[in-house]
């Protein structure tokens, strides 16, 4: 008698898309798919607020897009998923260069925006290239830290830190302080786990404060959100606006679409949906998507720490890193602890260049933490083990 559970291939199949699935990491791909899921349950929240402000009043505008933009990002991300270890690098190298050359004439094509421009128009989608360049820069610098090693008379890290400050330069011009700190963020822990000296790495502490204490004093933009933030009178509007919605909400939430806060938000839709979701469904929800993260995180910085390969180690600690820097960064703008950076919860807010950005940095996570042939033990050989 047949199976009441039936797994899409069978154990003897070797066909390619047979032996991804068993070689793929099930567990953060249905994790992610989760998130994404719930990301689409939210907005319904949201959009019947935001939706307002569009031109074609349509109280689920948001919501639609929101579904359009999740299939997209989990399409990229199993498409992604399926690449080779050549086929991530060579992704994430034509990636960059298409990022950086985007990017080099937004000042002249972009469009302005929250003091910014960062911006392509393009019509029905608003396309942010720096998402894009996230990922894509580190697997180039753990691509080149992991050559650099090997002692072959590649200068990796040179050209790691040029692919750096290449970066740096076109998002400081936008201004876009935040990516330029999170992106900082993961060079230095790629930098760190490619085994340098700690010198060095207590270098580059100091060189990222100093740059810090420099763009107060230099640009107007960052000082002001800067002086906004802890000065008694400066523009609080949207910070206080939040945590009186997360306040509001208290332990169990005042139930869907009853948040009454949220309507105070400008941007409850994107960078303060977490908010949204503390008012409406309370503070346990809120724990529980913090849970899924922090487990997907955690778990797979540990998975990378006992690869063998350091390009893959350092890569995919790197985008793990990204990922868990840009949760912290929102959750902590929504409970008012640092300025707003104008920075997304990954899969859950509003947005498409963040959400296929971040397809596209979990499809290079599961490309990268495939089983590989290597990798196999006489006990795992079958691939239902993988």
């Amino acid at each position: 008698m047949p199976s009441a559970y039936a797994h899409p291939f069978t154990r003897t199949d070797r066909s390619p898309t047979a032996m991804w699935w068993w070689t793929l990491d099930r567990v953060t791909l249905s994790l992610i798919l989760i998130l994404l899921l719930l990301g689409f349950f939210f907005s319904f929240s949201s959009s019947p607020v935001a939706a307002p402000h569009t031109s074609n009043y349509d109280a689920f505008y948001y919501t639609k897009r929101h579904f359009l933009f999740a299939l997209m990002t989990s399409g990229l991300m199993v498409a992604v998923s399926m690449l080779s270890l050549r086929g991530v690098r060579r992704v994430g190298l034509f990636v960059y260069a298409a990022a950086i050359g985007v990017m080099a004439l937004l000042p002249v094509i972009g469009h302005s925006a929250k003091g910014g421009q960062r911006w392509l128009d393009l019509g029905p989608f608003a396309l942010q290239p720096s998402e894009f360049l996230k990922p894509a820069l580190v697997i180039l610098i753990a691509w080149m830290f992991s050559e650099g090693q090997k002692g072959k008379g590649v200068p990796g890290v040179t050209i790691a830190f040029g692919l750096y400050g290449l970066a740096i330069a076109l998002l400081l011009i936008q201004p876009d302080v935040g990516q330029s700190i999170l992106i900082t963020v993961a060079f230095g822990a790629c930098f760190f786990i490619s085994g340098v000296p700690f010198r060095w790495i207590m270098g580059m502490l100091a060189a990222a404060a100093s740059g810090l204490v420099a763009l107060f004093f230099i640009q107007p933009h960052f000082r002001n959100r800067i002086l906004g933030f802890i000065t008694e009178g400066g523009d609080k509007y949207q910070v206080n606006s939040a945590k009186a919605a997360i306040a509001n909400g208290g332990f169990f939430g005042q139930g869907l679409n009853e948040g009454e806060m949220k309507r105070h938000i400008p941007d409850l839709h994107t960078d303060f949906i977490y908010s949204v979701i503390a008012e409406e469904y309370g503070l346990w929800l809120t724990l529980i998507l913090i849970g899924i993260f922090a487990f997907v995180v955690v778990r797979g910085l540990a998975k990378s720490m006992a690869m063998q390969d350091p390009f893959r180690q350092i890569a995919t600690s790197g985008l793990y890193i990204m990922v868990g820097t840009q949760v912290i960064i929102n959750v902590s703008v929504n409970l008012g602890l640092i300025p707003p950076k104008g920075m997304t919860l990954p899969f859950i807010s509003y947005g498409g260049s963040s959400m296929l950005a971040m397809g596209l940095t979990m499809g290079f996570i599961l490309a990268l933490t495939r089983k590989r042939r290597d990798e196999v033990t006489e006990q795992d050989d079958d691939p239902t083990n993988w």
